[in-house]
C-alpha cells in the first residue's frame, strides 16, 4: 500500500445499508492480504465476506447476494483465472463483477492481463495497491449494484401494475364477448344499447394483446 495515504483520508461514497445491502466477496490465501482488504474497505459500511480458496469463494457466492468479488489470481488449487470462470458459467453469478488482485511480477507476463479479461474481470489491481484506488474502484461497482437493483424494483412494479391492468382489461373483453353473443348489453339492456359491440371488443383485444408485449420487453 502507498503509506502516504491512509484509508480513513479516502473519500465516502453514500449507500443505501440496511441487511439487505450486498456484500464484497474477499478471495485471497493469505491472511495479511484479507486483513489489509478489510482495513481498506471497512469504512464502506458494507458486508465483507473472507473465503481463502476458489472453492470457497464459489460456496459463499451461491449463499448469498455480493456487488463485487475481488479475487486473487495466485492461490493453491483452484486459481482465480479458473476460479472466476466457475462464476462465469453459473446463471447465479454470472453477472457479478470480478476485480483481480495480483503480485506486479504476474501481471507483467505474456498474456496475463488477456487471460483474465477472457475469464470475465472487470479490472485488474496490482499488489501492493493504493488503497484510494482500490476504495474508489470499489465504490464504482458498489454505485452500480444499487442502481441497477433499484432498476429492477422498478421494472417489477412497472411489470405488476401492466399485469393489473390486462387482467382488467381481458375481463371487459370478455363480458363484451358474451354481450356481443346474446345481443345484450350484458346487464339486460335492450339489444343496441351498447353499440358497436364486437368493434369495442376487438379494440380492447388488441390494447391487452400491446399490454402483454409491453410486459415481455420488460422482462
Amino acid at each position: 500500500m502507498t503509506p502516504e495515504r491512509s484509508a480513513h483520508h479516502i473519500p465516502q461514497t453514500p449507500h443505501g445499508g440496511g441487511p439487505e445491502e450486498a456484500g464484497i466477496l474477499l478471495v485471497d490465501d493469505m491472511e495479511d492480504n484479507l486483513v489489509a482488504l478489510e482495513a481498506v474497505l471497512g469504512t464502506l459500511d458494507v458486508p465483507l465476506v473472507r473465503a481463502t480458496s476458489g472453492e470457497e469463494a464459489m460456496k459463499a457466492l451461491l449463499r448469498q447476494e455480493f456487488a463485487l468479488v475481488l479475487l486473487d489470481v495466485l492461490m493453491p488449487g483452484m486459481d482465480g483465472f479458473e476460479t472466476a470462470s466457475h462464476i462465469k458459467r453459473l446463471d447465479q453469478t454470472r453477472d457479478v463483477p470480478i476485480i483481480f488482485l495480483t503480485g506486479a511480477d504476474s501481471a507483467g507476463e505474456t498474456g496475463y492481463a488477456f487471460r483474465g479479461y477472457s475469464t470475465g474481470a472487470a479490472d485488474f489491481l496490482t499488489k501492493p495497491f493504493d488503497p484510494w484506488i482500490l476504495r474508489s474502484k470499489v465504490s464504482v461497482f458498489l454505485d452500480l449494484h444499487r442502481k441497477n437493483r433499484q432498476l429492477q424494483q422498478l421494472l417489477a412494479g412497472e411489470r405488476d401494475k401492466l399485469g393489473e391492468f390486462a387482467r382488467r382489461l381481458g375481463a371487459v373483453e370478455e363480458h363484451l364477448a358474451l354481450a356481443a353473443k346474446d345481443g345484450t348489453g350484458g346487464a339486460g339492456a335492450p339489444a343496441g344499447a351498447i353499440p358497436d359491440v364486437p368493434e369495442l371488443a376487438r379494440r380492447v383485444a388488441r390494447l391487452a394483446d400491446a399490454l402483454h408485449e409491453l410486459r415481455e420487453d420488460a422482462r
